[in-house]
């Protein structure tokens, strides 16, 4: 039996296990990416579905059990790395897919969105909650904004802790990312500058647009139309909008 480390919790549902690989693949791929592939459940799924994985796991012990469990399948390519420090695309254009630990599941996120093909993640549902969010809510936030930017993003179905051994504390849910390129089509010429305007305006959640941004930009912020506003009250579209006046 593989080590447990890094705090994993391993996914051992079967019929969710293809539903993930379903949402990744679709009927076939010539390549997957996988993130965190655990003791492999995702990835016996995955080659079901692709015609080559590459499985990329941090813990050196489980990599182990991993070479061992796939000495025989030519299709799988077993990567002992961090996702956070390894080029993904150095494989191409690829789907990407993963069962992602609780505490590095916002960076991984953060990381995959900026160049990818179409993503399909399992992460904590308060999480799922966040990178769906749009204004009104408490969960919508920067990370909101950030997801909007690159892709539509959406909430497939959540999992209970049941399915994974041994079982999480919280609930979990499968977000699908479809890229989209909303820096052309909202005239974003530089979307880090972007990304930093709009954490200015999620600074402190609780305080409006005016206060948040004048320091920063200066007072002429207070005479726009949406500067007694908090940012969560503000849609993605419409920052953008007050991006573009910043750097008009």
């Amino acid at each position: 039996m593989a080590r447990q480390r890094l705090g994993q919790h391993f996914l051992v549902r079967a019929s969710v296990l293809e539903r993930i690989a379903r949402a990744a693949c679709g009927e076939f791929e010539p390549l997957v990416i996988e993130i965190g592939a655990g003791r492999g459940a995702l990835t016996q799924r995955l080659l079901a579905r692709a015609a080559r994985v590459i499985a990329i796991e941090l813990d050196s012990g489980l990599v182990e059990y991993l070479r061992r469990k796939f000495a025989g399948e030519p299709r799988v390519e077993i990567v002992c790395a961090d996702a956070l420090g390894i080029g993904l695309d150095q494989w191409g254009p690829a789907p990407v897919a993963g069962n992602l630990p609780y505490y590095a599941a916002t960076p991984i996120i953060e990381r995959v969105l900026s160049g990818f093909r179409r993503a399909a993640f399992l992460v904590q549902k308060e999480v799922a909650e966040r990178l769906t969010a749009r204004p009104g809510g408490r969960e919508y936030g920067y990370l909101s904004v950030q997801t909007w930017l690159y892709a539509d993003a959406e909430v497939l179905f959540e999992v209970k802790p049941a399915a994974f051994q041994p079982p999480p504390k919280v609930d979990s849910a499968l977000v699908l990312f479809q890229p989209r390129h909303r820096a052309e089509e909202f005239s974003l010429s530089d979307p880090a500058a972007f990304l930093r305007f709009a954490g200015e305006c999620f600074r402190q959640k609780r305080k409006t647009i005016r206060n948040n941004l004048a320091p920063v930009y200066g007072p002429s912020v207070g005479a726009w139309p949406e500067a007694g506003l908090r940012a969560e009250q503000i849609p993605p579209e419409q920052l953008a909008a007050m991006y573009r006046r910043v750097v008009a």
